[in-house]
Formats: structure tokens, C-alpha cells, sequence
């Protein structure tokens, strides 16, 4: 956490302001999914509420907040309330993991009759060095909830979206996690910010012991990886339950499914969850595919540079580039938040044998041939 009371207060509310701003983009993410179906459909959309209908997501809020507790007569209570906890907090852990800007480094200065610093404050709640297996393991903990949810309920509705949840997330993390496996053949690691490094500048690779620059296009994994990036993205929408792969939730077959008997915050918890699970999706695109941080043809560094052209020197110059390279990754997330709306009011729910089939017998045996080409190729071009 750190190394003085300093440091350590400084780590402890970037976890607290990263979880803030998961959870207070959910109720802005709604309120767009509503605007956004509506302007797809020809409709309105909130409009009552407040200014263009953004105070609805308050009355929202305080509806959530007010409503009654309820349990299920043959309910088993303890199960019951964890489940939406357990929701919510692999979608937190995952999030806060993700590196979102370049680090913030603060030189020594003075402050209670003392000399602090200097500091580098990673620009994310915490860094194991795991990078990408971690996140991958806490966000598969999220299949337990909704088995929980169903479990627990006693509602025969209920177990079934829990077993679909199951089932469909087994299916998809084996595509899912092959998807991967040719970005981390590609750039030799796991650590996330490594990855983001090599995506710095313009499109560069070996081929057959030369160095081929393309100066136009940016040097991001979507130009080396386009099949992978496309399995990755069909199957995160499987793993957050989202159109066309939300048969866990199927209104027409299972009411509601897993959290058919949640209300109140304990349904909210589930929705913050599912909005989690997107925001480190879409974080996770731009990470692998899209630079994550980086601003297209401009390294940190000439950022860094060009701002010391307007004044800009030591903590302040760190803090404005990290700032702007925040504001390019988080225009990138909020693209690919966009992606997932634009995609539920635009395609229909498969069935579900067309949903098992996809997975098996399509996603898997492309997402394993894209791992051997990708092997197959790095090998031969940098021979």
C-alpha cells in the first residue's frame, strides 16, 4: 500500500474514487441504454424526469432504496443476500486492477514540517503483476452468484437461469480465453502495461528479419489480431450476459431468471455487477486491441514533452499527461459501453442450442486456429 501514511492514504482513495466511478457510471449507462433504444426505435425515451429525463436515474435510486426486503417462503436467507454481493465485487476487483492512464510521479515536497516523496502512484487500485490472469480469475467468480441466486430462491425459473448462467459461461471462457492467448504470444506478457507500451507509435513489425513500418496506421493489436479481436468481443458479451446471449435473463421463457426474487438493492447490486462486467470489458478491448492509453502516433512521453511547451514542469507535467491519457482510454471504454447498447437493440436473442453451438463448435475451433497461426507466424517472421 506504501511506504509512509502519505502514500498509503493516497492508494487507499484511488480504490474507494475507482469503485465511485464504477458504480456512479452505472446509473449514466442506463440513462444512455434508455435515450439510446428510444432514438434507435423511433421512441423517446425518459423525458419526464428532470432535463431530458437524467433525474429519472434519482427517483430510480430512492425507489431501489426504499423498497421493501423480501424473501422467498423456502428461501435459504444466507445464500440469498451473498449472492448479490458476490455480484458485485468480481466486476469491483477486476476493474480497479486495470491500469487506466500512465503513473502520476510526484517529486519530494514539503508539507507538516516535513519532506515527502518523491512518489509513483499507479494510475489503478492496485497492481499484482498478474495482469491478465488475474482478471480473468476474479471475473469467472461472477458464474457463482448467479448459481447462488438461483440456488437459493427456490424458484424453479430461478435455478434454471442460474444453470444457463453456468453453463453458458463454461462454454465461453474456453473461446475467451484462447481469444487471448494470441495477444499474449504477440507481446510476450501479461502484465497490461507492458502490452500498452508496445502499442506506442506507429504500425511496426518484423517481417523476415526487417523492420516494416506502415507510418498511417497506429501500432494496435487490432491490425495483428482482427479474428482474435472479434472472438474476444462475441465472447464477452456471452460473459456479461448481454443481447444477443442473455438467455440466463430470458424475459418470454424464465420470467426474469436468476434474480426473478431479488428487489431493491439487492437487484440493484446485480445490474451495478452486470454494468461492471461491461466497463472491464470495453477497459479490456481497448488494453489488447486499441492502445489502451495511448493517444494514436503520440508516445507518453512526446505528450509529457509538448505540455512542458506551456508551463507544464514536474508534478504538474506528470499529472496533465496522466490526466489527458486517462481521458484517451476513457473515450475508448465509453466506445466499446456504446458497442454493447448499440448491439442489444440491434440483434435478437439465439436459442439456446444456437447459443451452445456457437460457442462449441464455431468460436472454440476458430479461436484455437487463431492461436496455432498466431504461434506459426511470430516464429517464422522473426526468424
Amino acid at each position: 500500500m506504501g511506504s509512509d501514511i502519505f502514500e498509503i492514504s493516497v492508494n487507499a482513495v484511488k480504490i474507494v474514487a475507482l469503485f465511485l466511478l464504477m458504480v456512479q457510471i452505472v446509473p449514466l449507462l442506463v440513462w444512455v441504454e434508455r435515450r439510446g433504444s428510444a432514438f434507435i426505435q423511433n421512441r423517446f425515451g425518459p423525458n419526464r424526469v428532470g432535463p431530458l429525463g437524467l433525474t429519472q436515474l434519482l427517483a430510480d435510486a430512492v425507489k431501489f432504496i426504499f423498497k421493501e426486503e423480501f424473501i422467498p417462503e423456502k428461501g435459504r436467507a444466507f445464500i440469498f443476500y451473498a449472492a448479490p454481493v458476490v455480484a458485485l465485487l468480481p466486476a469491483t476487483l477486476a476493474f480497479v486492477s486495470l491500469p487506466l492512464s500512465a503513473p502520476v510521479n510526484v517529486e519530494t515536497f514539503e508539507m507538516f514540517g516535513q519532506s515527502w516523496g518523491p512518489y509513483t502512484f499507479q494510475f489503478q487500485g492496485f497492481d499484482f503483476g498478474l495482469g491478465i490472469v488475474y482478471v480473468l480469475g476474479v471475473s469467472s467468480l461472477a458464474t457463482y452468484s448467479m448459481l447462488m441466486a438461483g440456488w437459493s430462491s427456490s424458484n424453479k425459473f430461478s435455478l434454471f437461469g442460474g444453470l444457463r448462467a453456468s453453463a453458458q459461461m463454461i462454454s465461453y471462457e474456453l473461446a475467451l480465453g484462447l481469444s487471448i492467448v494470441g495477444i499474449l504470444i504477440l507481446y510476450g506478457t501479461f502484465d497490461f502495461k507492458t502490452m500498452i507500451a508496445a502499442q506506442q507509435g506507429a504500425l511496426s513489425f518484423h517481417f523476415f528479419g526487417e523492420m516494416v513500418t506502415i507510418p498511417f496506421l497506429p501500432n494496435w493489436g487490432i491490425f495483428y489480431q482482427p479474428l482474435g479481436a472479434v472472438l474476444f468481443l462475441v465472447a464477452v458479451f456471452a460473459e456479461s450476459n448481454r443481447l444477443p446471449f442473455d438467455l440466463p435473463e430470458a424475459e418470454s421463457e424464465l420470467v426474469a431468471g436468476y434474480h426473478t426474487e431479488y428487489g431493491g438493492m439487492k437487484f440493484n447490486m446485480f445490474f451495478i455487477g452486470e454494468y461492471g462486467h461491461m466497463l472491464v470489458a470495453s477497459a479490456l478491448m481497448a488494453i489488447f486491441y486499441f492502445g489502451g492509453y495511448n493517444i494514436p502516433f503520440v508516445t507518453p512521453e512526446q505528450l509529457s514533452g509538448f505540455l512542458e511547451g506551456f508551463g507544464y514542469v514536474g508534478t504538474t507535467n506528470s499529472l496533465m499527461t496522466s490526466f489527458l491519457l486517462h481521458l484517451c482510454m476513457f473515450l475508448k471504454i465509453l466506445f466499446f459501453l456504446w458497442v454493447f447498447i448499440w448491439v442489444r437493440w440491434t440483434l435478437p436473442r439465439f436459442r439456446y442450442d444456437q447459443l451452445m453451438d456457437l460457442g462449441w463448435k464455431t468460436m472454440l475451433p476458430w479461436a484455437l486456429a487463431n492461436t496455432i497461426i498466431t504461434a506459426i507466424v511470430v516464429f517464422v517472421m522473426r526468424m
